[in-house]
């Protein structure tokens, strides 16, 4: 399955426009990590703790979505867009969402 963030892709042809397709998750952040992190904000560095469970967010999200084009009988996804955003004061939410289409 292909999924971009272009509309369209050189030399392929839409034969099917199927429809919006979405993948979400929400992870919590736990306590160490947080600690970790206040520190890192306070000293300054990068949270690998962090990057790593967004990583794993943007991936589960990317693979919801491309699971649901699957089901709809789509063979790429365009238009793709990755959404970060804050729930609560220690939960993330990733979603994905693009267009699922059948392409030749």
């Amino acid at each position: 399955m292909l999924l971009t963030t272009t509309n369209a892709l050189e030399g392929k042809h839409i034969t099917r426009y199927i429809g919006i397709v979405s993948g979400e998750t929400i992870i919590g952040a736990n306590v160490l990590r947080d600690i970790m992190a206040s520190w890192r904000d306070f000293f300054g560095g990068r949270s690998g703790s962090y990057e790593k469970v967004l990583r794993e967010a943007k991936e589960t999200a990317l693979r919801e979505m491309e699971e649901q084009a699957r089901l709809m009988g789509a063979n790429a996804v365009i238009g793709v867009d990755l959404d970060y955003e804050t729930v609560g004061d220690s939960m993330l939410m990733v979603t994905a969402a693009g267009t699922a289409v059948v392409m030749e």
